[in-house]
C-alpha cells in the first residue's frame, strides 16, 4: 500500500520499515511482499521509533520528505507532531467502519462485517446506520454470539461495547446526512439501489457497495489503497495515492510587452491594500521598459536612480 505507490509515483529513494513479530526476526509473508515492492532500503523497526528514524535519515543519511502507512495510535500522534518538517499521508487510526442497511439486508452478515472490523483494535468503532428497527435490534442481538465464537475476542468485544453504535433513522436520506456527519474511513452499504447511495454520500475514506463486497476485501485483496483518513479527515481528504508524492509547483516568465498591462494592474492593486513596496516593484518595470510614456494612473519617480 505504501510502497508499491511511491514507486509508482516515482519516488527515487524509497525507505520502507516494519516491525519484528517475534522479537528476532520479521514475518516471513511480509518479507516476501516487501521484497516484491523492492523499496531501497528496508529496516527491521516500528512504532515510533521507526518513525524517528525515518524522519531524521537515521541508518540511511537520508531524512524523509514524506512519511505514509498505518500504525497504531502512537504512530499516528509521532506523524502528527511531525507534519510540517515532513509531509504525511492522513492522521490515520483508529480503524473506523460505518455500515449503512436497510431492511433488505441480513443482520447477520451486518454483524459479522462489524465484528470483523471491531477486531482491528480495543478503540475501533463501527457503527450501524439503519432505517429500520428490526434489522437494528436483530443485530444488536447477534453482536455478543459472533464475537464470543472469535478464537480471541477480547478486542472485539471491549471495541463493540465501548465504541458501537446503533442508530436508527427515518429513511435513507438522513441515512445519507449521518454518514457524511460521521465521514467514517470505511463505509459499507447493504441496502436497496446502490447507485443513489453511489450518487449521494460524499464523506468516507473507501465506499463498499453490495452485500458481496466486505471491507476485509479492502484491506487484503481488491486493490483500491488502504491507507484512509479517520477522524472525519474523509470531509476533506481521500486516501493514499499518488498524487501525495507529487510536488505541483508553477512557475511565471513575463515578456516585457506584457508588463505594460501586468505591472499596471499589480500597481494599482497594490496601493489599493496599501502595499506601496509592491506597487513601486512593478512601477520601477513600467519606467524602465517604457521610458517617457505617459500612464492613466500613478506610476512611482525615484527621486535618485
Amino acid at each position: 500500500m505504501s510502497i508499491a505507490t511511491a514507486k509508482a509515483a516515482g519516488v527515487p529513494f524509497v525507505v520502507a520499515a516494519s516491525p519484528s513479530h517475534d522479537g528476532h526476526t520479521i514475518n516471513p509473508a511480509i518479507l516476501y511482499a516487501v521484497s516484491i515492492c523492492d523499496p531501497d532500503v528496508f529496516m527491521m523497526m516500528g512504532a515510533t521509533h521507526a518513525i524517528a528514524a525515518l524522519a531524521y535519515g537515521h541508518f540511511t543519511g537520508k531524512p524523509a520528505d514524506v512519511i505514509v502507512g498505518p500504525g497504531n495510535r502512537f504512530v499516528a500522534e509521532a506523524k502528527r507532531m511531525l507534519f510540517g518538517q515532513i509531509g504525511i499521508d492522513v492522521f490515520a487510526g483508529p480503524t473506523e467502519t460505518l455500515v449503512l442497511a436497510d431492511k433488505t439486508a441480513d443482520p447477520y452478515i451486518v454483524a459479522i462485517d462489524l465484528m470483523s472490523q471491531a477486531e482491528h483494535g480495543y478503540d475501533s468503532p463501527v457503527w450501524l446506520v439503519t432505517d429500520s428497527k428490526e434489522l437494528g435490534e436483530k443485530v444488536l442481538k447477534i453482536m455478543p454470539e459472533v464475537i464470543a465464537d472469535l478464537p480471541s475476542p477480547e478486542v472485539a468485544q471491549v471495541s463493540w461495547r465501548d465504541y458501537g453504535e446503533v442508530v436508527l433513522c427515518a429513511d435513507r436520506e438522513e441515512m445519507a446526512r449521518v454518514n457524511d456527519d460521521y465521514a467514517a474511513e470505511h463505509v459499507q452499504v447493504m441496502a436497496d439501489d446502490l447507485d443513489w447511495w453511489l450518487k449521494r454520500l460524499t464523506n468516507y475514506g473507501s465506499l463498499f457497495l453490495g452485500e458481496g463486497c466486505t471491507v476485509p476485501y479492502g484491506d487484503k485483496t481488491t486493490g483500491t489503497n488502504h491507507i484512509l483518513p479517520t477522524k472525519k479527515a474523509a470531509r476533506y481528504s481521500g486516501g493514499l495515492s499518488v498524487g501525495k508524492f507529487i510536488k505541483t509547483v508553477t512557475y511565471q516568465k513575463v515578456s516585457v510587452e506584457a508588463n505594460r498591462r501586468i505591472a499596471a494592474v499589480a500597481s494599482r492593486i497594490s496601493r489599493l491594500e496599501g502595499m506601496e513596496g509592491h506597487a513601486r516593484a512593478a512601477d520601477v518595470r513600467l519606467r524602465k521598459y517604457f521610458p517617457g510614456q505617459d500612464f492613466d494612473f500613478e506610476v512611482y519617480q525615484p527621486k535618485q536612480q
